[in-house]
């Protein structure tokens, strides 16, 4: 048996595992003979025409709350809006409440969000808040918004304002499907401050919890009314500032609502 052709196969391929690397082992472009998206006899002129899902910019606008309370005779609103791709998006959130047409509180975040894994963004901003009496605030924010283990919708951030103040609002929601369309929406919010704001009735540390039910039914995904009801209490200071005013530190009433996006 002549071994001379395997013997040569043999040394080329010992020569292939030990040997030098080629200098384009790592070039991504080396297997397409140098093709790229954008350079070769393939590339197509003009912009670039292939774009991967996560490059696409989307926004969306989200109306989380916008409700009348009975008790307060005041509408409730709680709105989001975001442009961006998947990663990287510039989000607003607004909240606040008006009676008679009149604006008597809000707070409007603007951020900047990253997405840091699959389920929760980081998100880096300010926050504005106003009063119709009082002193407006402004804040350094920063938090995270996601989607917990099992279903929970979180949203938490932290803020740093003028004269040492810092404050912490979180919110939790969950959905229980009983159909398709009827949902039951339980809700939680708390807020702290790190310092007493007497201009603005607040005191620090606990300053006041709200929980609710609200009940939805999806016409569409994008459009559901709802009905429910929200329990808040004021606590330490906050609560001795309300009751100065003649108001009560703890309350329930009944809401009337609706759900949108687009």
């Amino acid at each position: 048996m002549d071994h001379s052709n395997h013997d040569s196969g043999a040394h080329e391929m010992g020569q292939a595992q030990g040997g030098k690397a080629p200098d384009n082992a790592r070039d991504p472009h080396a297997y397409s003979d140098g093709f790229t998206l954008t350079e070769g006899p393939y590339a197509l002129p003009g912009p670039r025409q292939l774009r991967l899902a996560d490059e696409h910019r989307f926004w969306a606008i989200i109306g989380d709350r916008l409700e009348y309370q009975e008790k307060s005779e005041s509408t409730v609103f709680d709105l989001q809006a975001w442009y961006g791709t998947t990663y990287n998006r510039f989000v607003v959130k607004t909240e606040g409440d008006s009676v008679d047409g009149a604006l008597e509180e809000s707070s409007t975040d603007v951020f900047w969000s990253r997405a840091f894994n699959a389920y929760f963004d980081a998100q880096l901003g300010a926050r504005v808040d106003t009063y119709d009496e009082g002193e407006n605030r402004q804040w350094l924010a920063l938090g995270f918004q996601g989607l917990a283990p099992y279903w929970f919708e979180l949203d938490v951030t932290a803020y740093l304002g003028d004269d040492g103040r810092s404050a912490l609002s979180a919110e939790a929601e969950y959905e229980l499907l009983f159909t398709q369309r009827l949902i039951l929406q339980p809700r939680i919010e708390i807020n702290l401050l790190g310092k007493d704001d007497p201009e603005n009735g607040l005191g620090s540390g606990l300053t006041n919890l709200s929980a609710g039910l609200r009940l939805r039914y999806e016409f569409s995904r994008q459009f559901a009314p709802y009905i429910g009801v929200e329990w808040s209490r004021a606590f330490d200071d906050t609560a001795d500032y309300l009751l100065a005013a003649g108001e009560d530190k703890s309350s329930s009433q009944l809401v009337a609502g609706l759900k949108f996006w687009f």
